[in-house]
């Protein structure tokens, strides 16, 4: 099955997101759609899919016009999409949720029968691992976006869109991902790609559109070099691979040891570790997401309960301490998801900007915050961190994923600090705002302070990390030189050395 966009255009309010787009896949084609975060990528598929109405232009199936109103109207044209951030209800199984809004029933009574051997016979199509009675918050993240798949396919989805499908996937689980493109490819499955990640496209697409402030700006070939296709999306040389001039080290920073963290439930997650980081020096951990890393970063300022061990900056130790304590220390924290810790989604992009100082001269005096003071910050830092918004008084909320983390950058590091903590600071967003984290966290290392990046892209701690730990499942087993092969470091973050 075959699917055309002809001259689609939306706007919202003054802002057009998509202006005059054409565009169209063939059967049995992986059509990457390359762009940055806030080009319009998602608007168009979400136009596709019906959850949203185009104001003008038109969409095709074998070349006849049809009608999307709404989701199901697509999924009777044999339309399916995977979303960025996924459809699914965490206290559900797999099947229930697969079932959810097709349900079938006997006396009143749901029945999930023909429902299960259904997804279970995709599943070993595919040679996907999953039980259709697990829970969904019992699954890791990669095998609940497969039941996003298959909750496409149970419904004979001949043309798949994946929204930025990879933004929260470890290696891997990438790798795992484009294999499965690769065989729904060969079976006549038409899938339109949504990503900014430039290897992934290079890897699997057969044509790639590029999109720029709405409008289609170049048709690229796979062969197309990473720099190409990086100056297409953002309009301008990038350079993803930063410049890494001598620092002569200082004192420690942050001295961890025998640092373990407990679950709720008095399961070890982390176990027993130690390390230091000194000023002028970028500590990576490298590891697969839930070998815990996230749960260390939290530890670091003190948002874990359950912790035993030390933690000191600069011979301080601030284990114990509240979060605010941590923050007074000198840590600036960065942390994994923006939206659920990083920011306050309903609060101006100028209030997020003063969330660690709220009760310090100048932003207060007396209590009373100074208005002025606020504005006149936001103002600058805006400008700084290039935080691409119409108001400084817009909720943080209304911004796209790689404003959000300027935003989170720039209130962090324009505090005094000594050390940064930068958790996955790059995840989901695109190569103009990856390129600019990297400069800023390089400008964090040549000022002489101490930055530990958690990430579990290789070619980031390649490219930031003067030395890389590797966790698997709770404890460092190995730090190594950033020039290991990403080969080695793979088999690292696997548990084997």
């Amino acid at each position: 099955m075959s699917l055309e966009l002809k001259g689609i255009t939306k706007k919202f309010n003054t802002l057009v997101a998509n202006d005059q787009i054409n565009l169209k896949v063939e059967k049995g084609e992986i059509h990457a759609i390359l762009g940055e975060n806030g080009a319009g990528k998602s608007t168009l598929m979400n136009i596709v899919y019906g959850l949203l109405e185009a104001d003008s232009g038109t969409i095709l199936v074998d070349g006849k016009q049809v009608a999307i109103k709404e989701p199901s109207d697509a999924l009777n044209f044999g339309i399916g999409m995977v979303h960025q951030h996924f459809m699914l209800v965490p206290v559900f199984t797999v099947a229930e949720n697969i079932v959810l809004g097709h349900e079938q029933s006997k006396r009143g009574i749901l029945t999930l029968d023909e429902a299960k051997k259904k997804i279970q016979s995709i599943a070993n199509e595919f040679k996907f691992d999953i039980n259709p009675d697990s829970l969904i918050e019992d699954l890791p993240v990669g095998v609940q976006q497969r039941v996003e798949i298959i909750r496409a396919l149970m419904y004979d989805a001949k043309v798949l869109i994946l929204d930025e499908p990879t933004a929260v996937l470890t290696p891997q689980e990438t790798d795992e991902l484009l294999n499965i493109m690769r065989a729904l490819k060969a079976k006549g499955t038409a899938i339109i790609f949504i990503t900014h990640k430039l290897r992934e496209v290079k890897a699997v697409a057969d044509k790639i559109t590029v999109i720029r402030l709405g409008k289609v700006v170049g048709v690229a070939s796979p062969s197309s070099s990473q720099e190409e296709l990086a100056s297409m999306m953002v309009g301008r040389e990038v350079d993803l691979i930063p410049d890494k001039p001598e620092v002569k080290t200082g004192k420690t920073i942050l001295a961890v040891k025998d640092l373990s963290i407990f679950n709720t439930v008095g399961r070890k997650i982390v176990n027993n570790i130690s390390l230091e980081i000194r000023a002028g020096e970028i500590l990576a951990i490298a590891g697969v997401q839930g070998n815990g890393q996230s749960e260390l970063a939290r530890a670091l300022v003190n948002l874990e309960d359950h912790v035993t061990g030390s933690i000191k900056i600069n011979d301080e130790e601030i284990l114990k301490k509240s979060v605010r304590d941590s923050l007074r220390a000198g840590i600036a924290f960065i942390p994994e998801s923006r939206e659920l810790d990083g920011l306050i989604g309903s609060f101006s992009i100028a209030e997020n900007l003063i969330l660690d100082t709220h009760d310090l001269e100048p932003v207060a005096k007396r209590g009373q915050i100074n208005k002025e003071y606020v504005r006149e910050n936001a103002i600058k830092l805006v400008k700084e961190f290039d935080v691409r918004t119409q108001s400084i008084f817009d909720t943080s909320s209304s911004l796209s994923g790689g404003n959000k983390q300027k935003v989170v950058l720039a209130r962090e590091l324009s505090r005094n600090v000594e050390l940064v903590i930068a958790s996955q600071p790059t995840r989901g967003l695109d190569v103009g705002s990856i390129e600019f984290v990297y400069q800023r966290l390089m400008a964090e290392r040549a000022a002489n302070r101490a930055v530990l990046l958690i990430s579990s892209e290789l070619d980031e701690v390649s490219a930031l990390a003067d030395r890389i730990a590797v966790i698997y499942r709770g404890e460092i087993v190995g730090i190594v030189s950033p020039d290991i092969s990403r080969e080695k470091l793979g088999l690292m973050m696997a548990g084997i050395n």
